[in-house]
Order: C-alpha cells, then structure tokens, then sequence
C-alpha cells in the first residue's frame, strides 16, 4: 500500500461549545499534534452561537486536553504552541445568511495558516441541523471541490428510521458526492474492531473454518454497566435498538460475516460490508415475537447501593416502553452462512462494560474423553474483546495432568496490554486522522446505511402498532431479562458472561 499523503487542511467543528469537542474532539487533534500526524499548515475553526473569542475557546479547550487527551505530562509551553491552532467564531448557525461570515473566516485562515483551501466540516451538532448546515455551506460554494477537497463528517444518528435515514442521504447527494460524506461510527475506530480483519484474512488457520460448515453460532455482546445518565430525554425517543444495534453492532455483524475483500481499501471493504446486510433474513411477525427480547432496566441494589429504574431517571416518561436492553437472533441468507444463528445483545445497567465477540466452533463429531466441565458452553471458543481488556482469547480442550483422559476447556489469550511499546489511538483520533488523509473504510457508506435501517424497521413498526408487545423488567446489574437465555437454540447453551477480563471468566471476578 502506498503512504497516505496528508495536505494542509483546515477543521470546521460545528457545535464546537459542546460536551463533545472538549471531551474527545480537540483532545484526539492534540494526540495527533503529539504523534506528529497532523499535516504542516493545519488549523481548527470552532463555529457554535456560544459567544467565545479565540482566546476564551483556546483557554477551554486546554482544560479538556489536561483532562481526557491520552498524551499526559503536558507543558504549558506545548499546550500553547498547539492552542495557536485553534479559532472560533460565533454564528447562528440555522441561520444561513450567517455562512457568509464563514466563508470570509476561512478565506482569512488560509492566508493566514496556509491551509490551501481544504476543508472538513464535522457537524458535531443535533440532527435536526444535519440537512441544514451542508446545504447552507453549499450556498456559499464551500462544497465545491476544484484542486482542493471538502468533506463532511456527520455523527449518529443518521436519521431515526428507514424514511428519514434515505431523507437524510437524499438532501446531502444534492450538493456532495458520497465520496465527500463521512458518517462516523466510533466503534469502528476502535483498535480491536479493525483487528477482526487481520484475524480472519491475514490468519490460515481461520479463514478455512469460517462458515456454516465449522461455526455453530456467532455471539456478539455490547454491554454498559451505566444508565442513561442524564441523556433520558435523547434516549427515551431512541432506545436501544436505534441507538445500539442499527448501527454499531450490525456492524461488527458485518466485518464477521464478510468476504474477503478485493483488496484493504474503502471501496473494496464496504462492498463487501453492504452484501452482508443485504443478505439478512427479514424478520416475519412470527419472529418479531421469537427472535427478539426486549427489555428495561428496574430499581436494584448494586453493591450495596441504590440503582434507579428507567423510568425513575431524569426526563424519562413515567410510563416509558422504552427498551433499554435487546437480544435478537438473525440469520444470514448466503452461502457461507446460510442457517448460523448470530445472537447480538446490548444493554444499559448489565453487570459490566464490555464489547466483544464470540465464534463458537461446533463441538467435535464424536465424544471420546469424558469431560470435566458441564456442557454448557463447552465449545471451542474464539473470543474478540473490543472492550476493556482488548485481545483474543481461544478456548480449547486439554488433558488434566494424571491417570484417564480427563479432558477440560483452557485458554490461549493475547492482550494488547502486552504491547507495552506500542502506542493505541483512540478511536477519534484513528478516525479523524483517517478522514484527512481521505481513508473513508472506516466510516459507513449510504447504501449500507439504509440496508441497516430497512432490516431493523420493521421491528420498530412491529413495536409502534403492538405497544403490549412484552417488554420485559430486569434488575439494574443484572445480565438482562431471564428469558433471553431462551433464544439460544440448544438447550445446554447460554450467552457468555464475561468479566472485565478477558480470561476470568467460569469462576468468580468482580465485575
């Protein structure tokens, strides 16, 4: 592959006074800063209606590096020479008249930086500003590209239903190619997410067990051991199927299941990535009430401590059917897949944070050891921890040292804390950098979009027009309601409870 070649660039944040930009978005820049991957003449434009100058956005965003930048030990010295970077300007930005005085901002910047005309816009802003901004920048010609180039990156949700999402992707195509839109899933940044990749097609040992032939089923875990927080008031209109499983883990769903690619690059991988979704199985009401439990979380003790329920948190509905937790089975129609079931689940207020993703191989044709564990789950077992603890860890069986042929499961784990000398971005900065150097691989193409949207609504209608439909209580700290065990075809199979650690697991941990 040739080296990625990074120009001189301008960063329009949009809603760049929020939670986000102090939190992630500046701290990831000045991690660049500090690996020496930003370009030569760079520059960052904040634009909020906040009413900021240079100085006071530059003195809080030096209080969010010191907080939540990786690179630790910074001297003021550093902290300054990068904060020159950093500009703001205050606009209303549903207005768009007001683009004008963008237009002449970044005319000025590029005298002044050398940023040579190119840009990235990153709406970090609510969506209901997504089809406004890119068409009020469109006004002003700043979606042109001549010898320099424009892109936009959006954050999720892209739309909150199949309509929307193709109303969302319609308005951007009338002004930029598809080419020029980043939609960014920070899940996808992550470090061990991209490894699936190199595990399965860079392994030979994998690769020719990959298929219906050799894997039982698939299993994939996102769990939060935090509620809502104080989000209930986005989160009550979401739940966790849209806000979860249309994208994040349909999405660790296709990097699975995929072919190989042609080659490693943008267009290639997301092919690849849109047939997989193109080739779910629809769901029909049969398995609307079958394949899929939903659930909320209730008042619990955790610890010692008192957990609220759902509904008892700040700006929820009283009488909420939110779901806060859903399992699902599905099944993907090709033939390298055809009848494995992929369970995914995700879930606020579980016993632990954790994300990963479990290839259970069928068990061996015969029985010829007597076995030491209980069968439930005795499997060979290929674990891919996304999060915390990232690594792969493989279940196998060995002899127990003695007389007989006393047979129990053992691990063979690697932890990417074993790379001590190896630095690990974090998943804004993988992306941020990626979408500089034009890298789109990472960021979700619209067909692929809405494919993920028309397999989930459905059940969002089944939901809206049966409002009794179960939705099942489970304790706060809890692994969901009882019953999702139930999905699980065979009935000496469960999920696999994880612990914070990759490797404890089948004995007690703390969670």
């Amino acid at each position: 592959m040739k080296p990625k070649i990074i120009k001189d660039q301008a960063l329009v944040i949009f809603g760049a006074s929020g939670d986000l930009t102090y939190r992630k978005l500046v701290p990831a820049i000045f991690d660049l800063h500090k690996q020496n991957s930003l370009p030569k003449n760079f520059a960052v434009l904040g634009v909020a209606r906040s009413p900021f100058t240079d100085d006071s956005f530059r003195e809080k965003m030096k209080d969010g590096i010191k907080q939540f930048a990786t690179a630790k030990d910074v001297s003021d010295e550093e902290l300054n020479t990068f904060c020159q970077k950093l500009h703001y300007l205050s606009i209303n930005t549903d207005d768009g008249k007001e683009y004008s005085k963008l237009k002449d901002r970044l005319d000025l910047l590029d005298k002044e930086e050398n940023t040579a005309g190119n840009y990235i816009f990153y709406l970090s802003t609510p969506p209901a500003l997504y089809p406004l901004i890119p068409k009020f920048l469109a006004e002003q010609g700043l979606n042109k590209e001549d010898y320099n180039f424009r892109r936009i990156i959006i954050e999720k949700p892209f739309g909150t239903d199949l309509k929307s999402a193709i109303s969302l992707n319609t308005s951007l195509r009338e002004d930029y190619d598809e080419e020029q839109i980043y939609r960014i899933d920070h899940y996808l940044g992550k470090e061990t997410v991209q490894n699936m990749l190199v595990t399965r097609f860079a392994n030979g040992i994998y690769e020719p067990l990959w298929n219906r032939n050799y894997i039982h089923h698939v299993e994939i875990t996102a769990a939060e051991s935090i509620g809502v927080e104080n989000r209930g008031g986005y989160y009550d209109h979401s739940g966790a199927l849209r806000d979860m499983v249309q994208n994040h883990l349909l999405q660790l769903v296709a990097l699975v299941a995929m072919e190989p690619p042609m080659s490693i690059d943008s267009v290639s991988i997301r092919n690849e990535k849109l047939k997989v979704f193109q080739a779910f199985r629809p769901m029909s009401n049969d398995d609307l009430f079958k394949n899929v439990i939903r659930g909320q979380y209730t008042a619990a003790n955790i610890k010692g401590k008192y957990a609220k329920g759902y509904r008892e948190e700040k700006d929820v509905d009283k009488d909420s059917r939110t779901e806060t937790y859903v399992a699902m089975k599905l099944f993907i129609d090709n033939w390298r897949w055809g009848d494995v079931p992929f369970y995914i689940r995700t879930g606020k207020r579980l016993p632990t944070r954790v994300s990963e993703v479990v290839i259970h191989f069928k068990p061996a044709p015969q029985r010829l050891f007597p076995e030491t564990t209980d069968l439930n789950n005795d499997d060979n077992q290929l674990v891919i921890r996304i999060q915390p603890d990232e690594g792969i860890l493989l279940k196998t069986k060995m002899k127990v040292p003695g007389s007989g042929y006393q047979v129990k499961n053992v691990n063979m784990d690697f932890h990417y804390s074993q790379l001590q000398d190896t630095y690990l971005p974090e998943a804004y900065e993988r992306l941020l950098l990626d979408c500089m150097v034009g890298d789109s691989t990472l960021y979700i193409r619209g067909d692929a979009l809405e494919a993920t949207w028309k397999f989930v609504q459905p059940l969002l209608d089944f939901w809206e027009k049966n409002p009794d439909a179960p939705l099942h209580g489970y304790p706060a700290g809890s692994w969901g309601p009882n019953c999702a065990d139930d999905l699980i075809e065979e009935k000496n199979l469960t999920w696999r409870y994880p612990c914070k650690n990759l490797s404890d697991d089948g004995i007690y941990c703390e969670l």
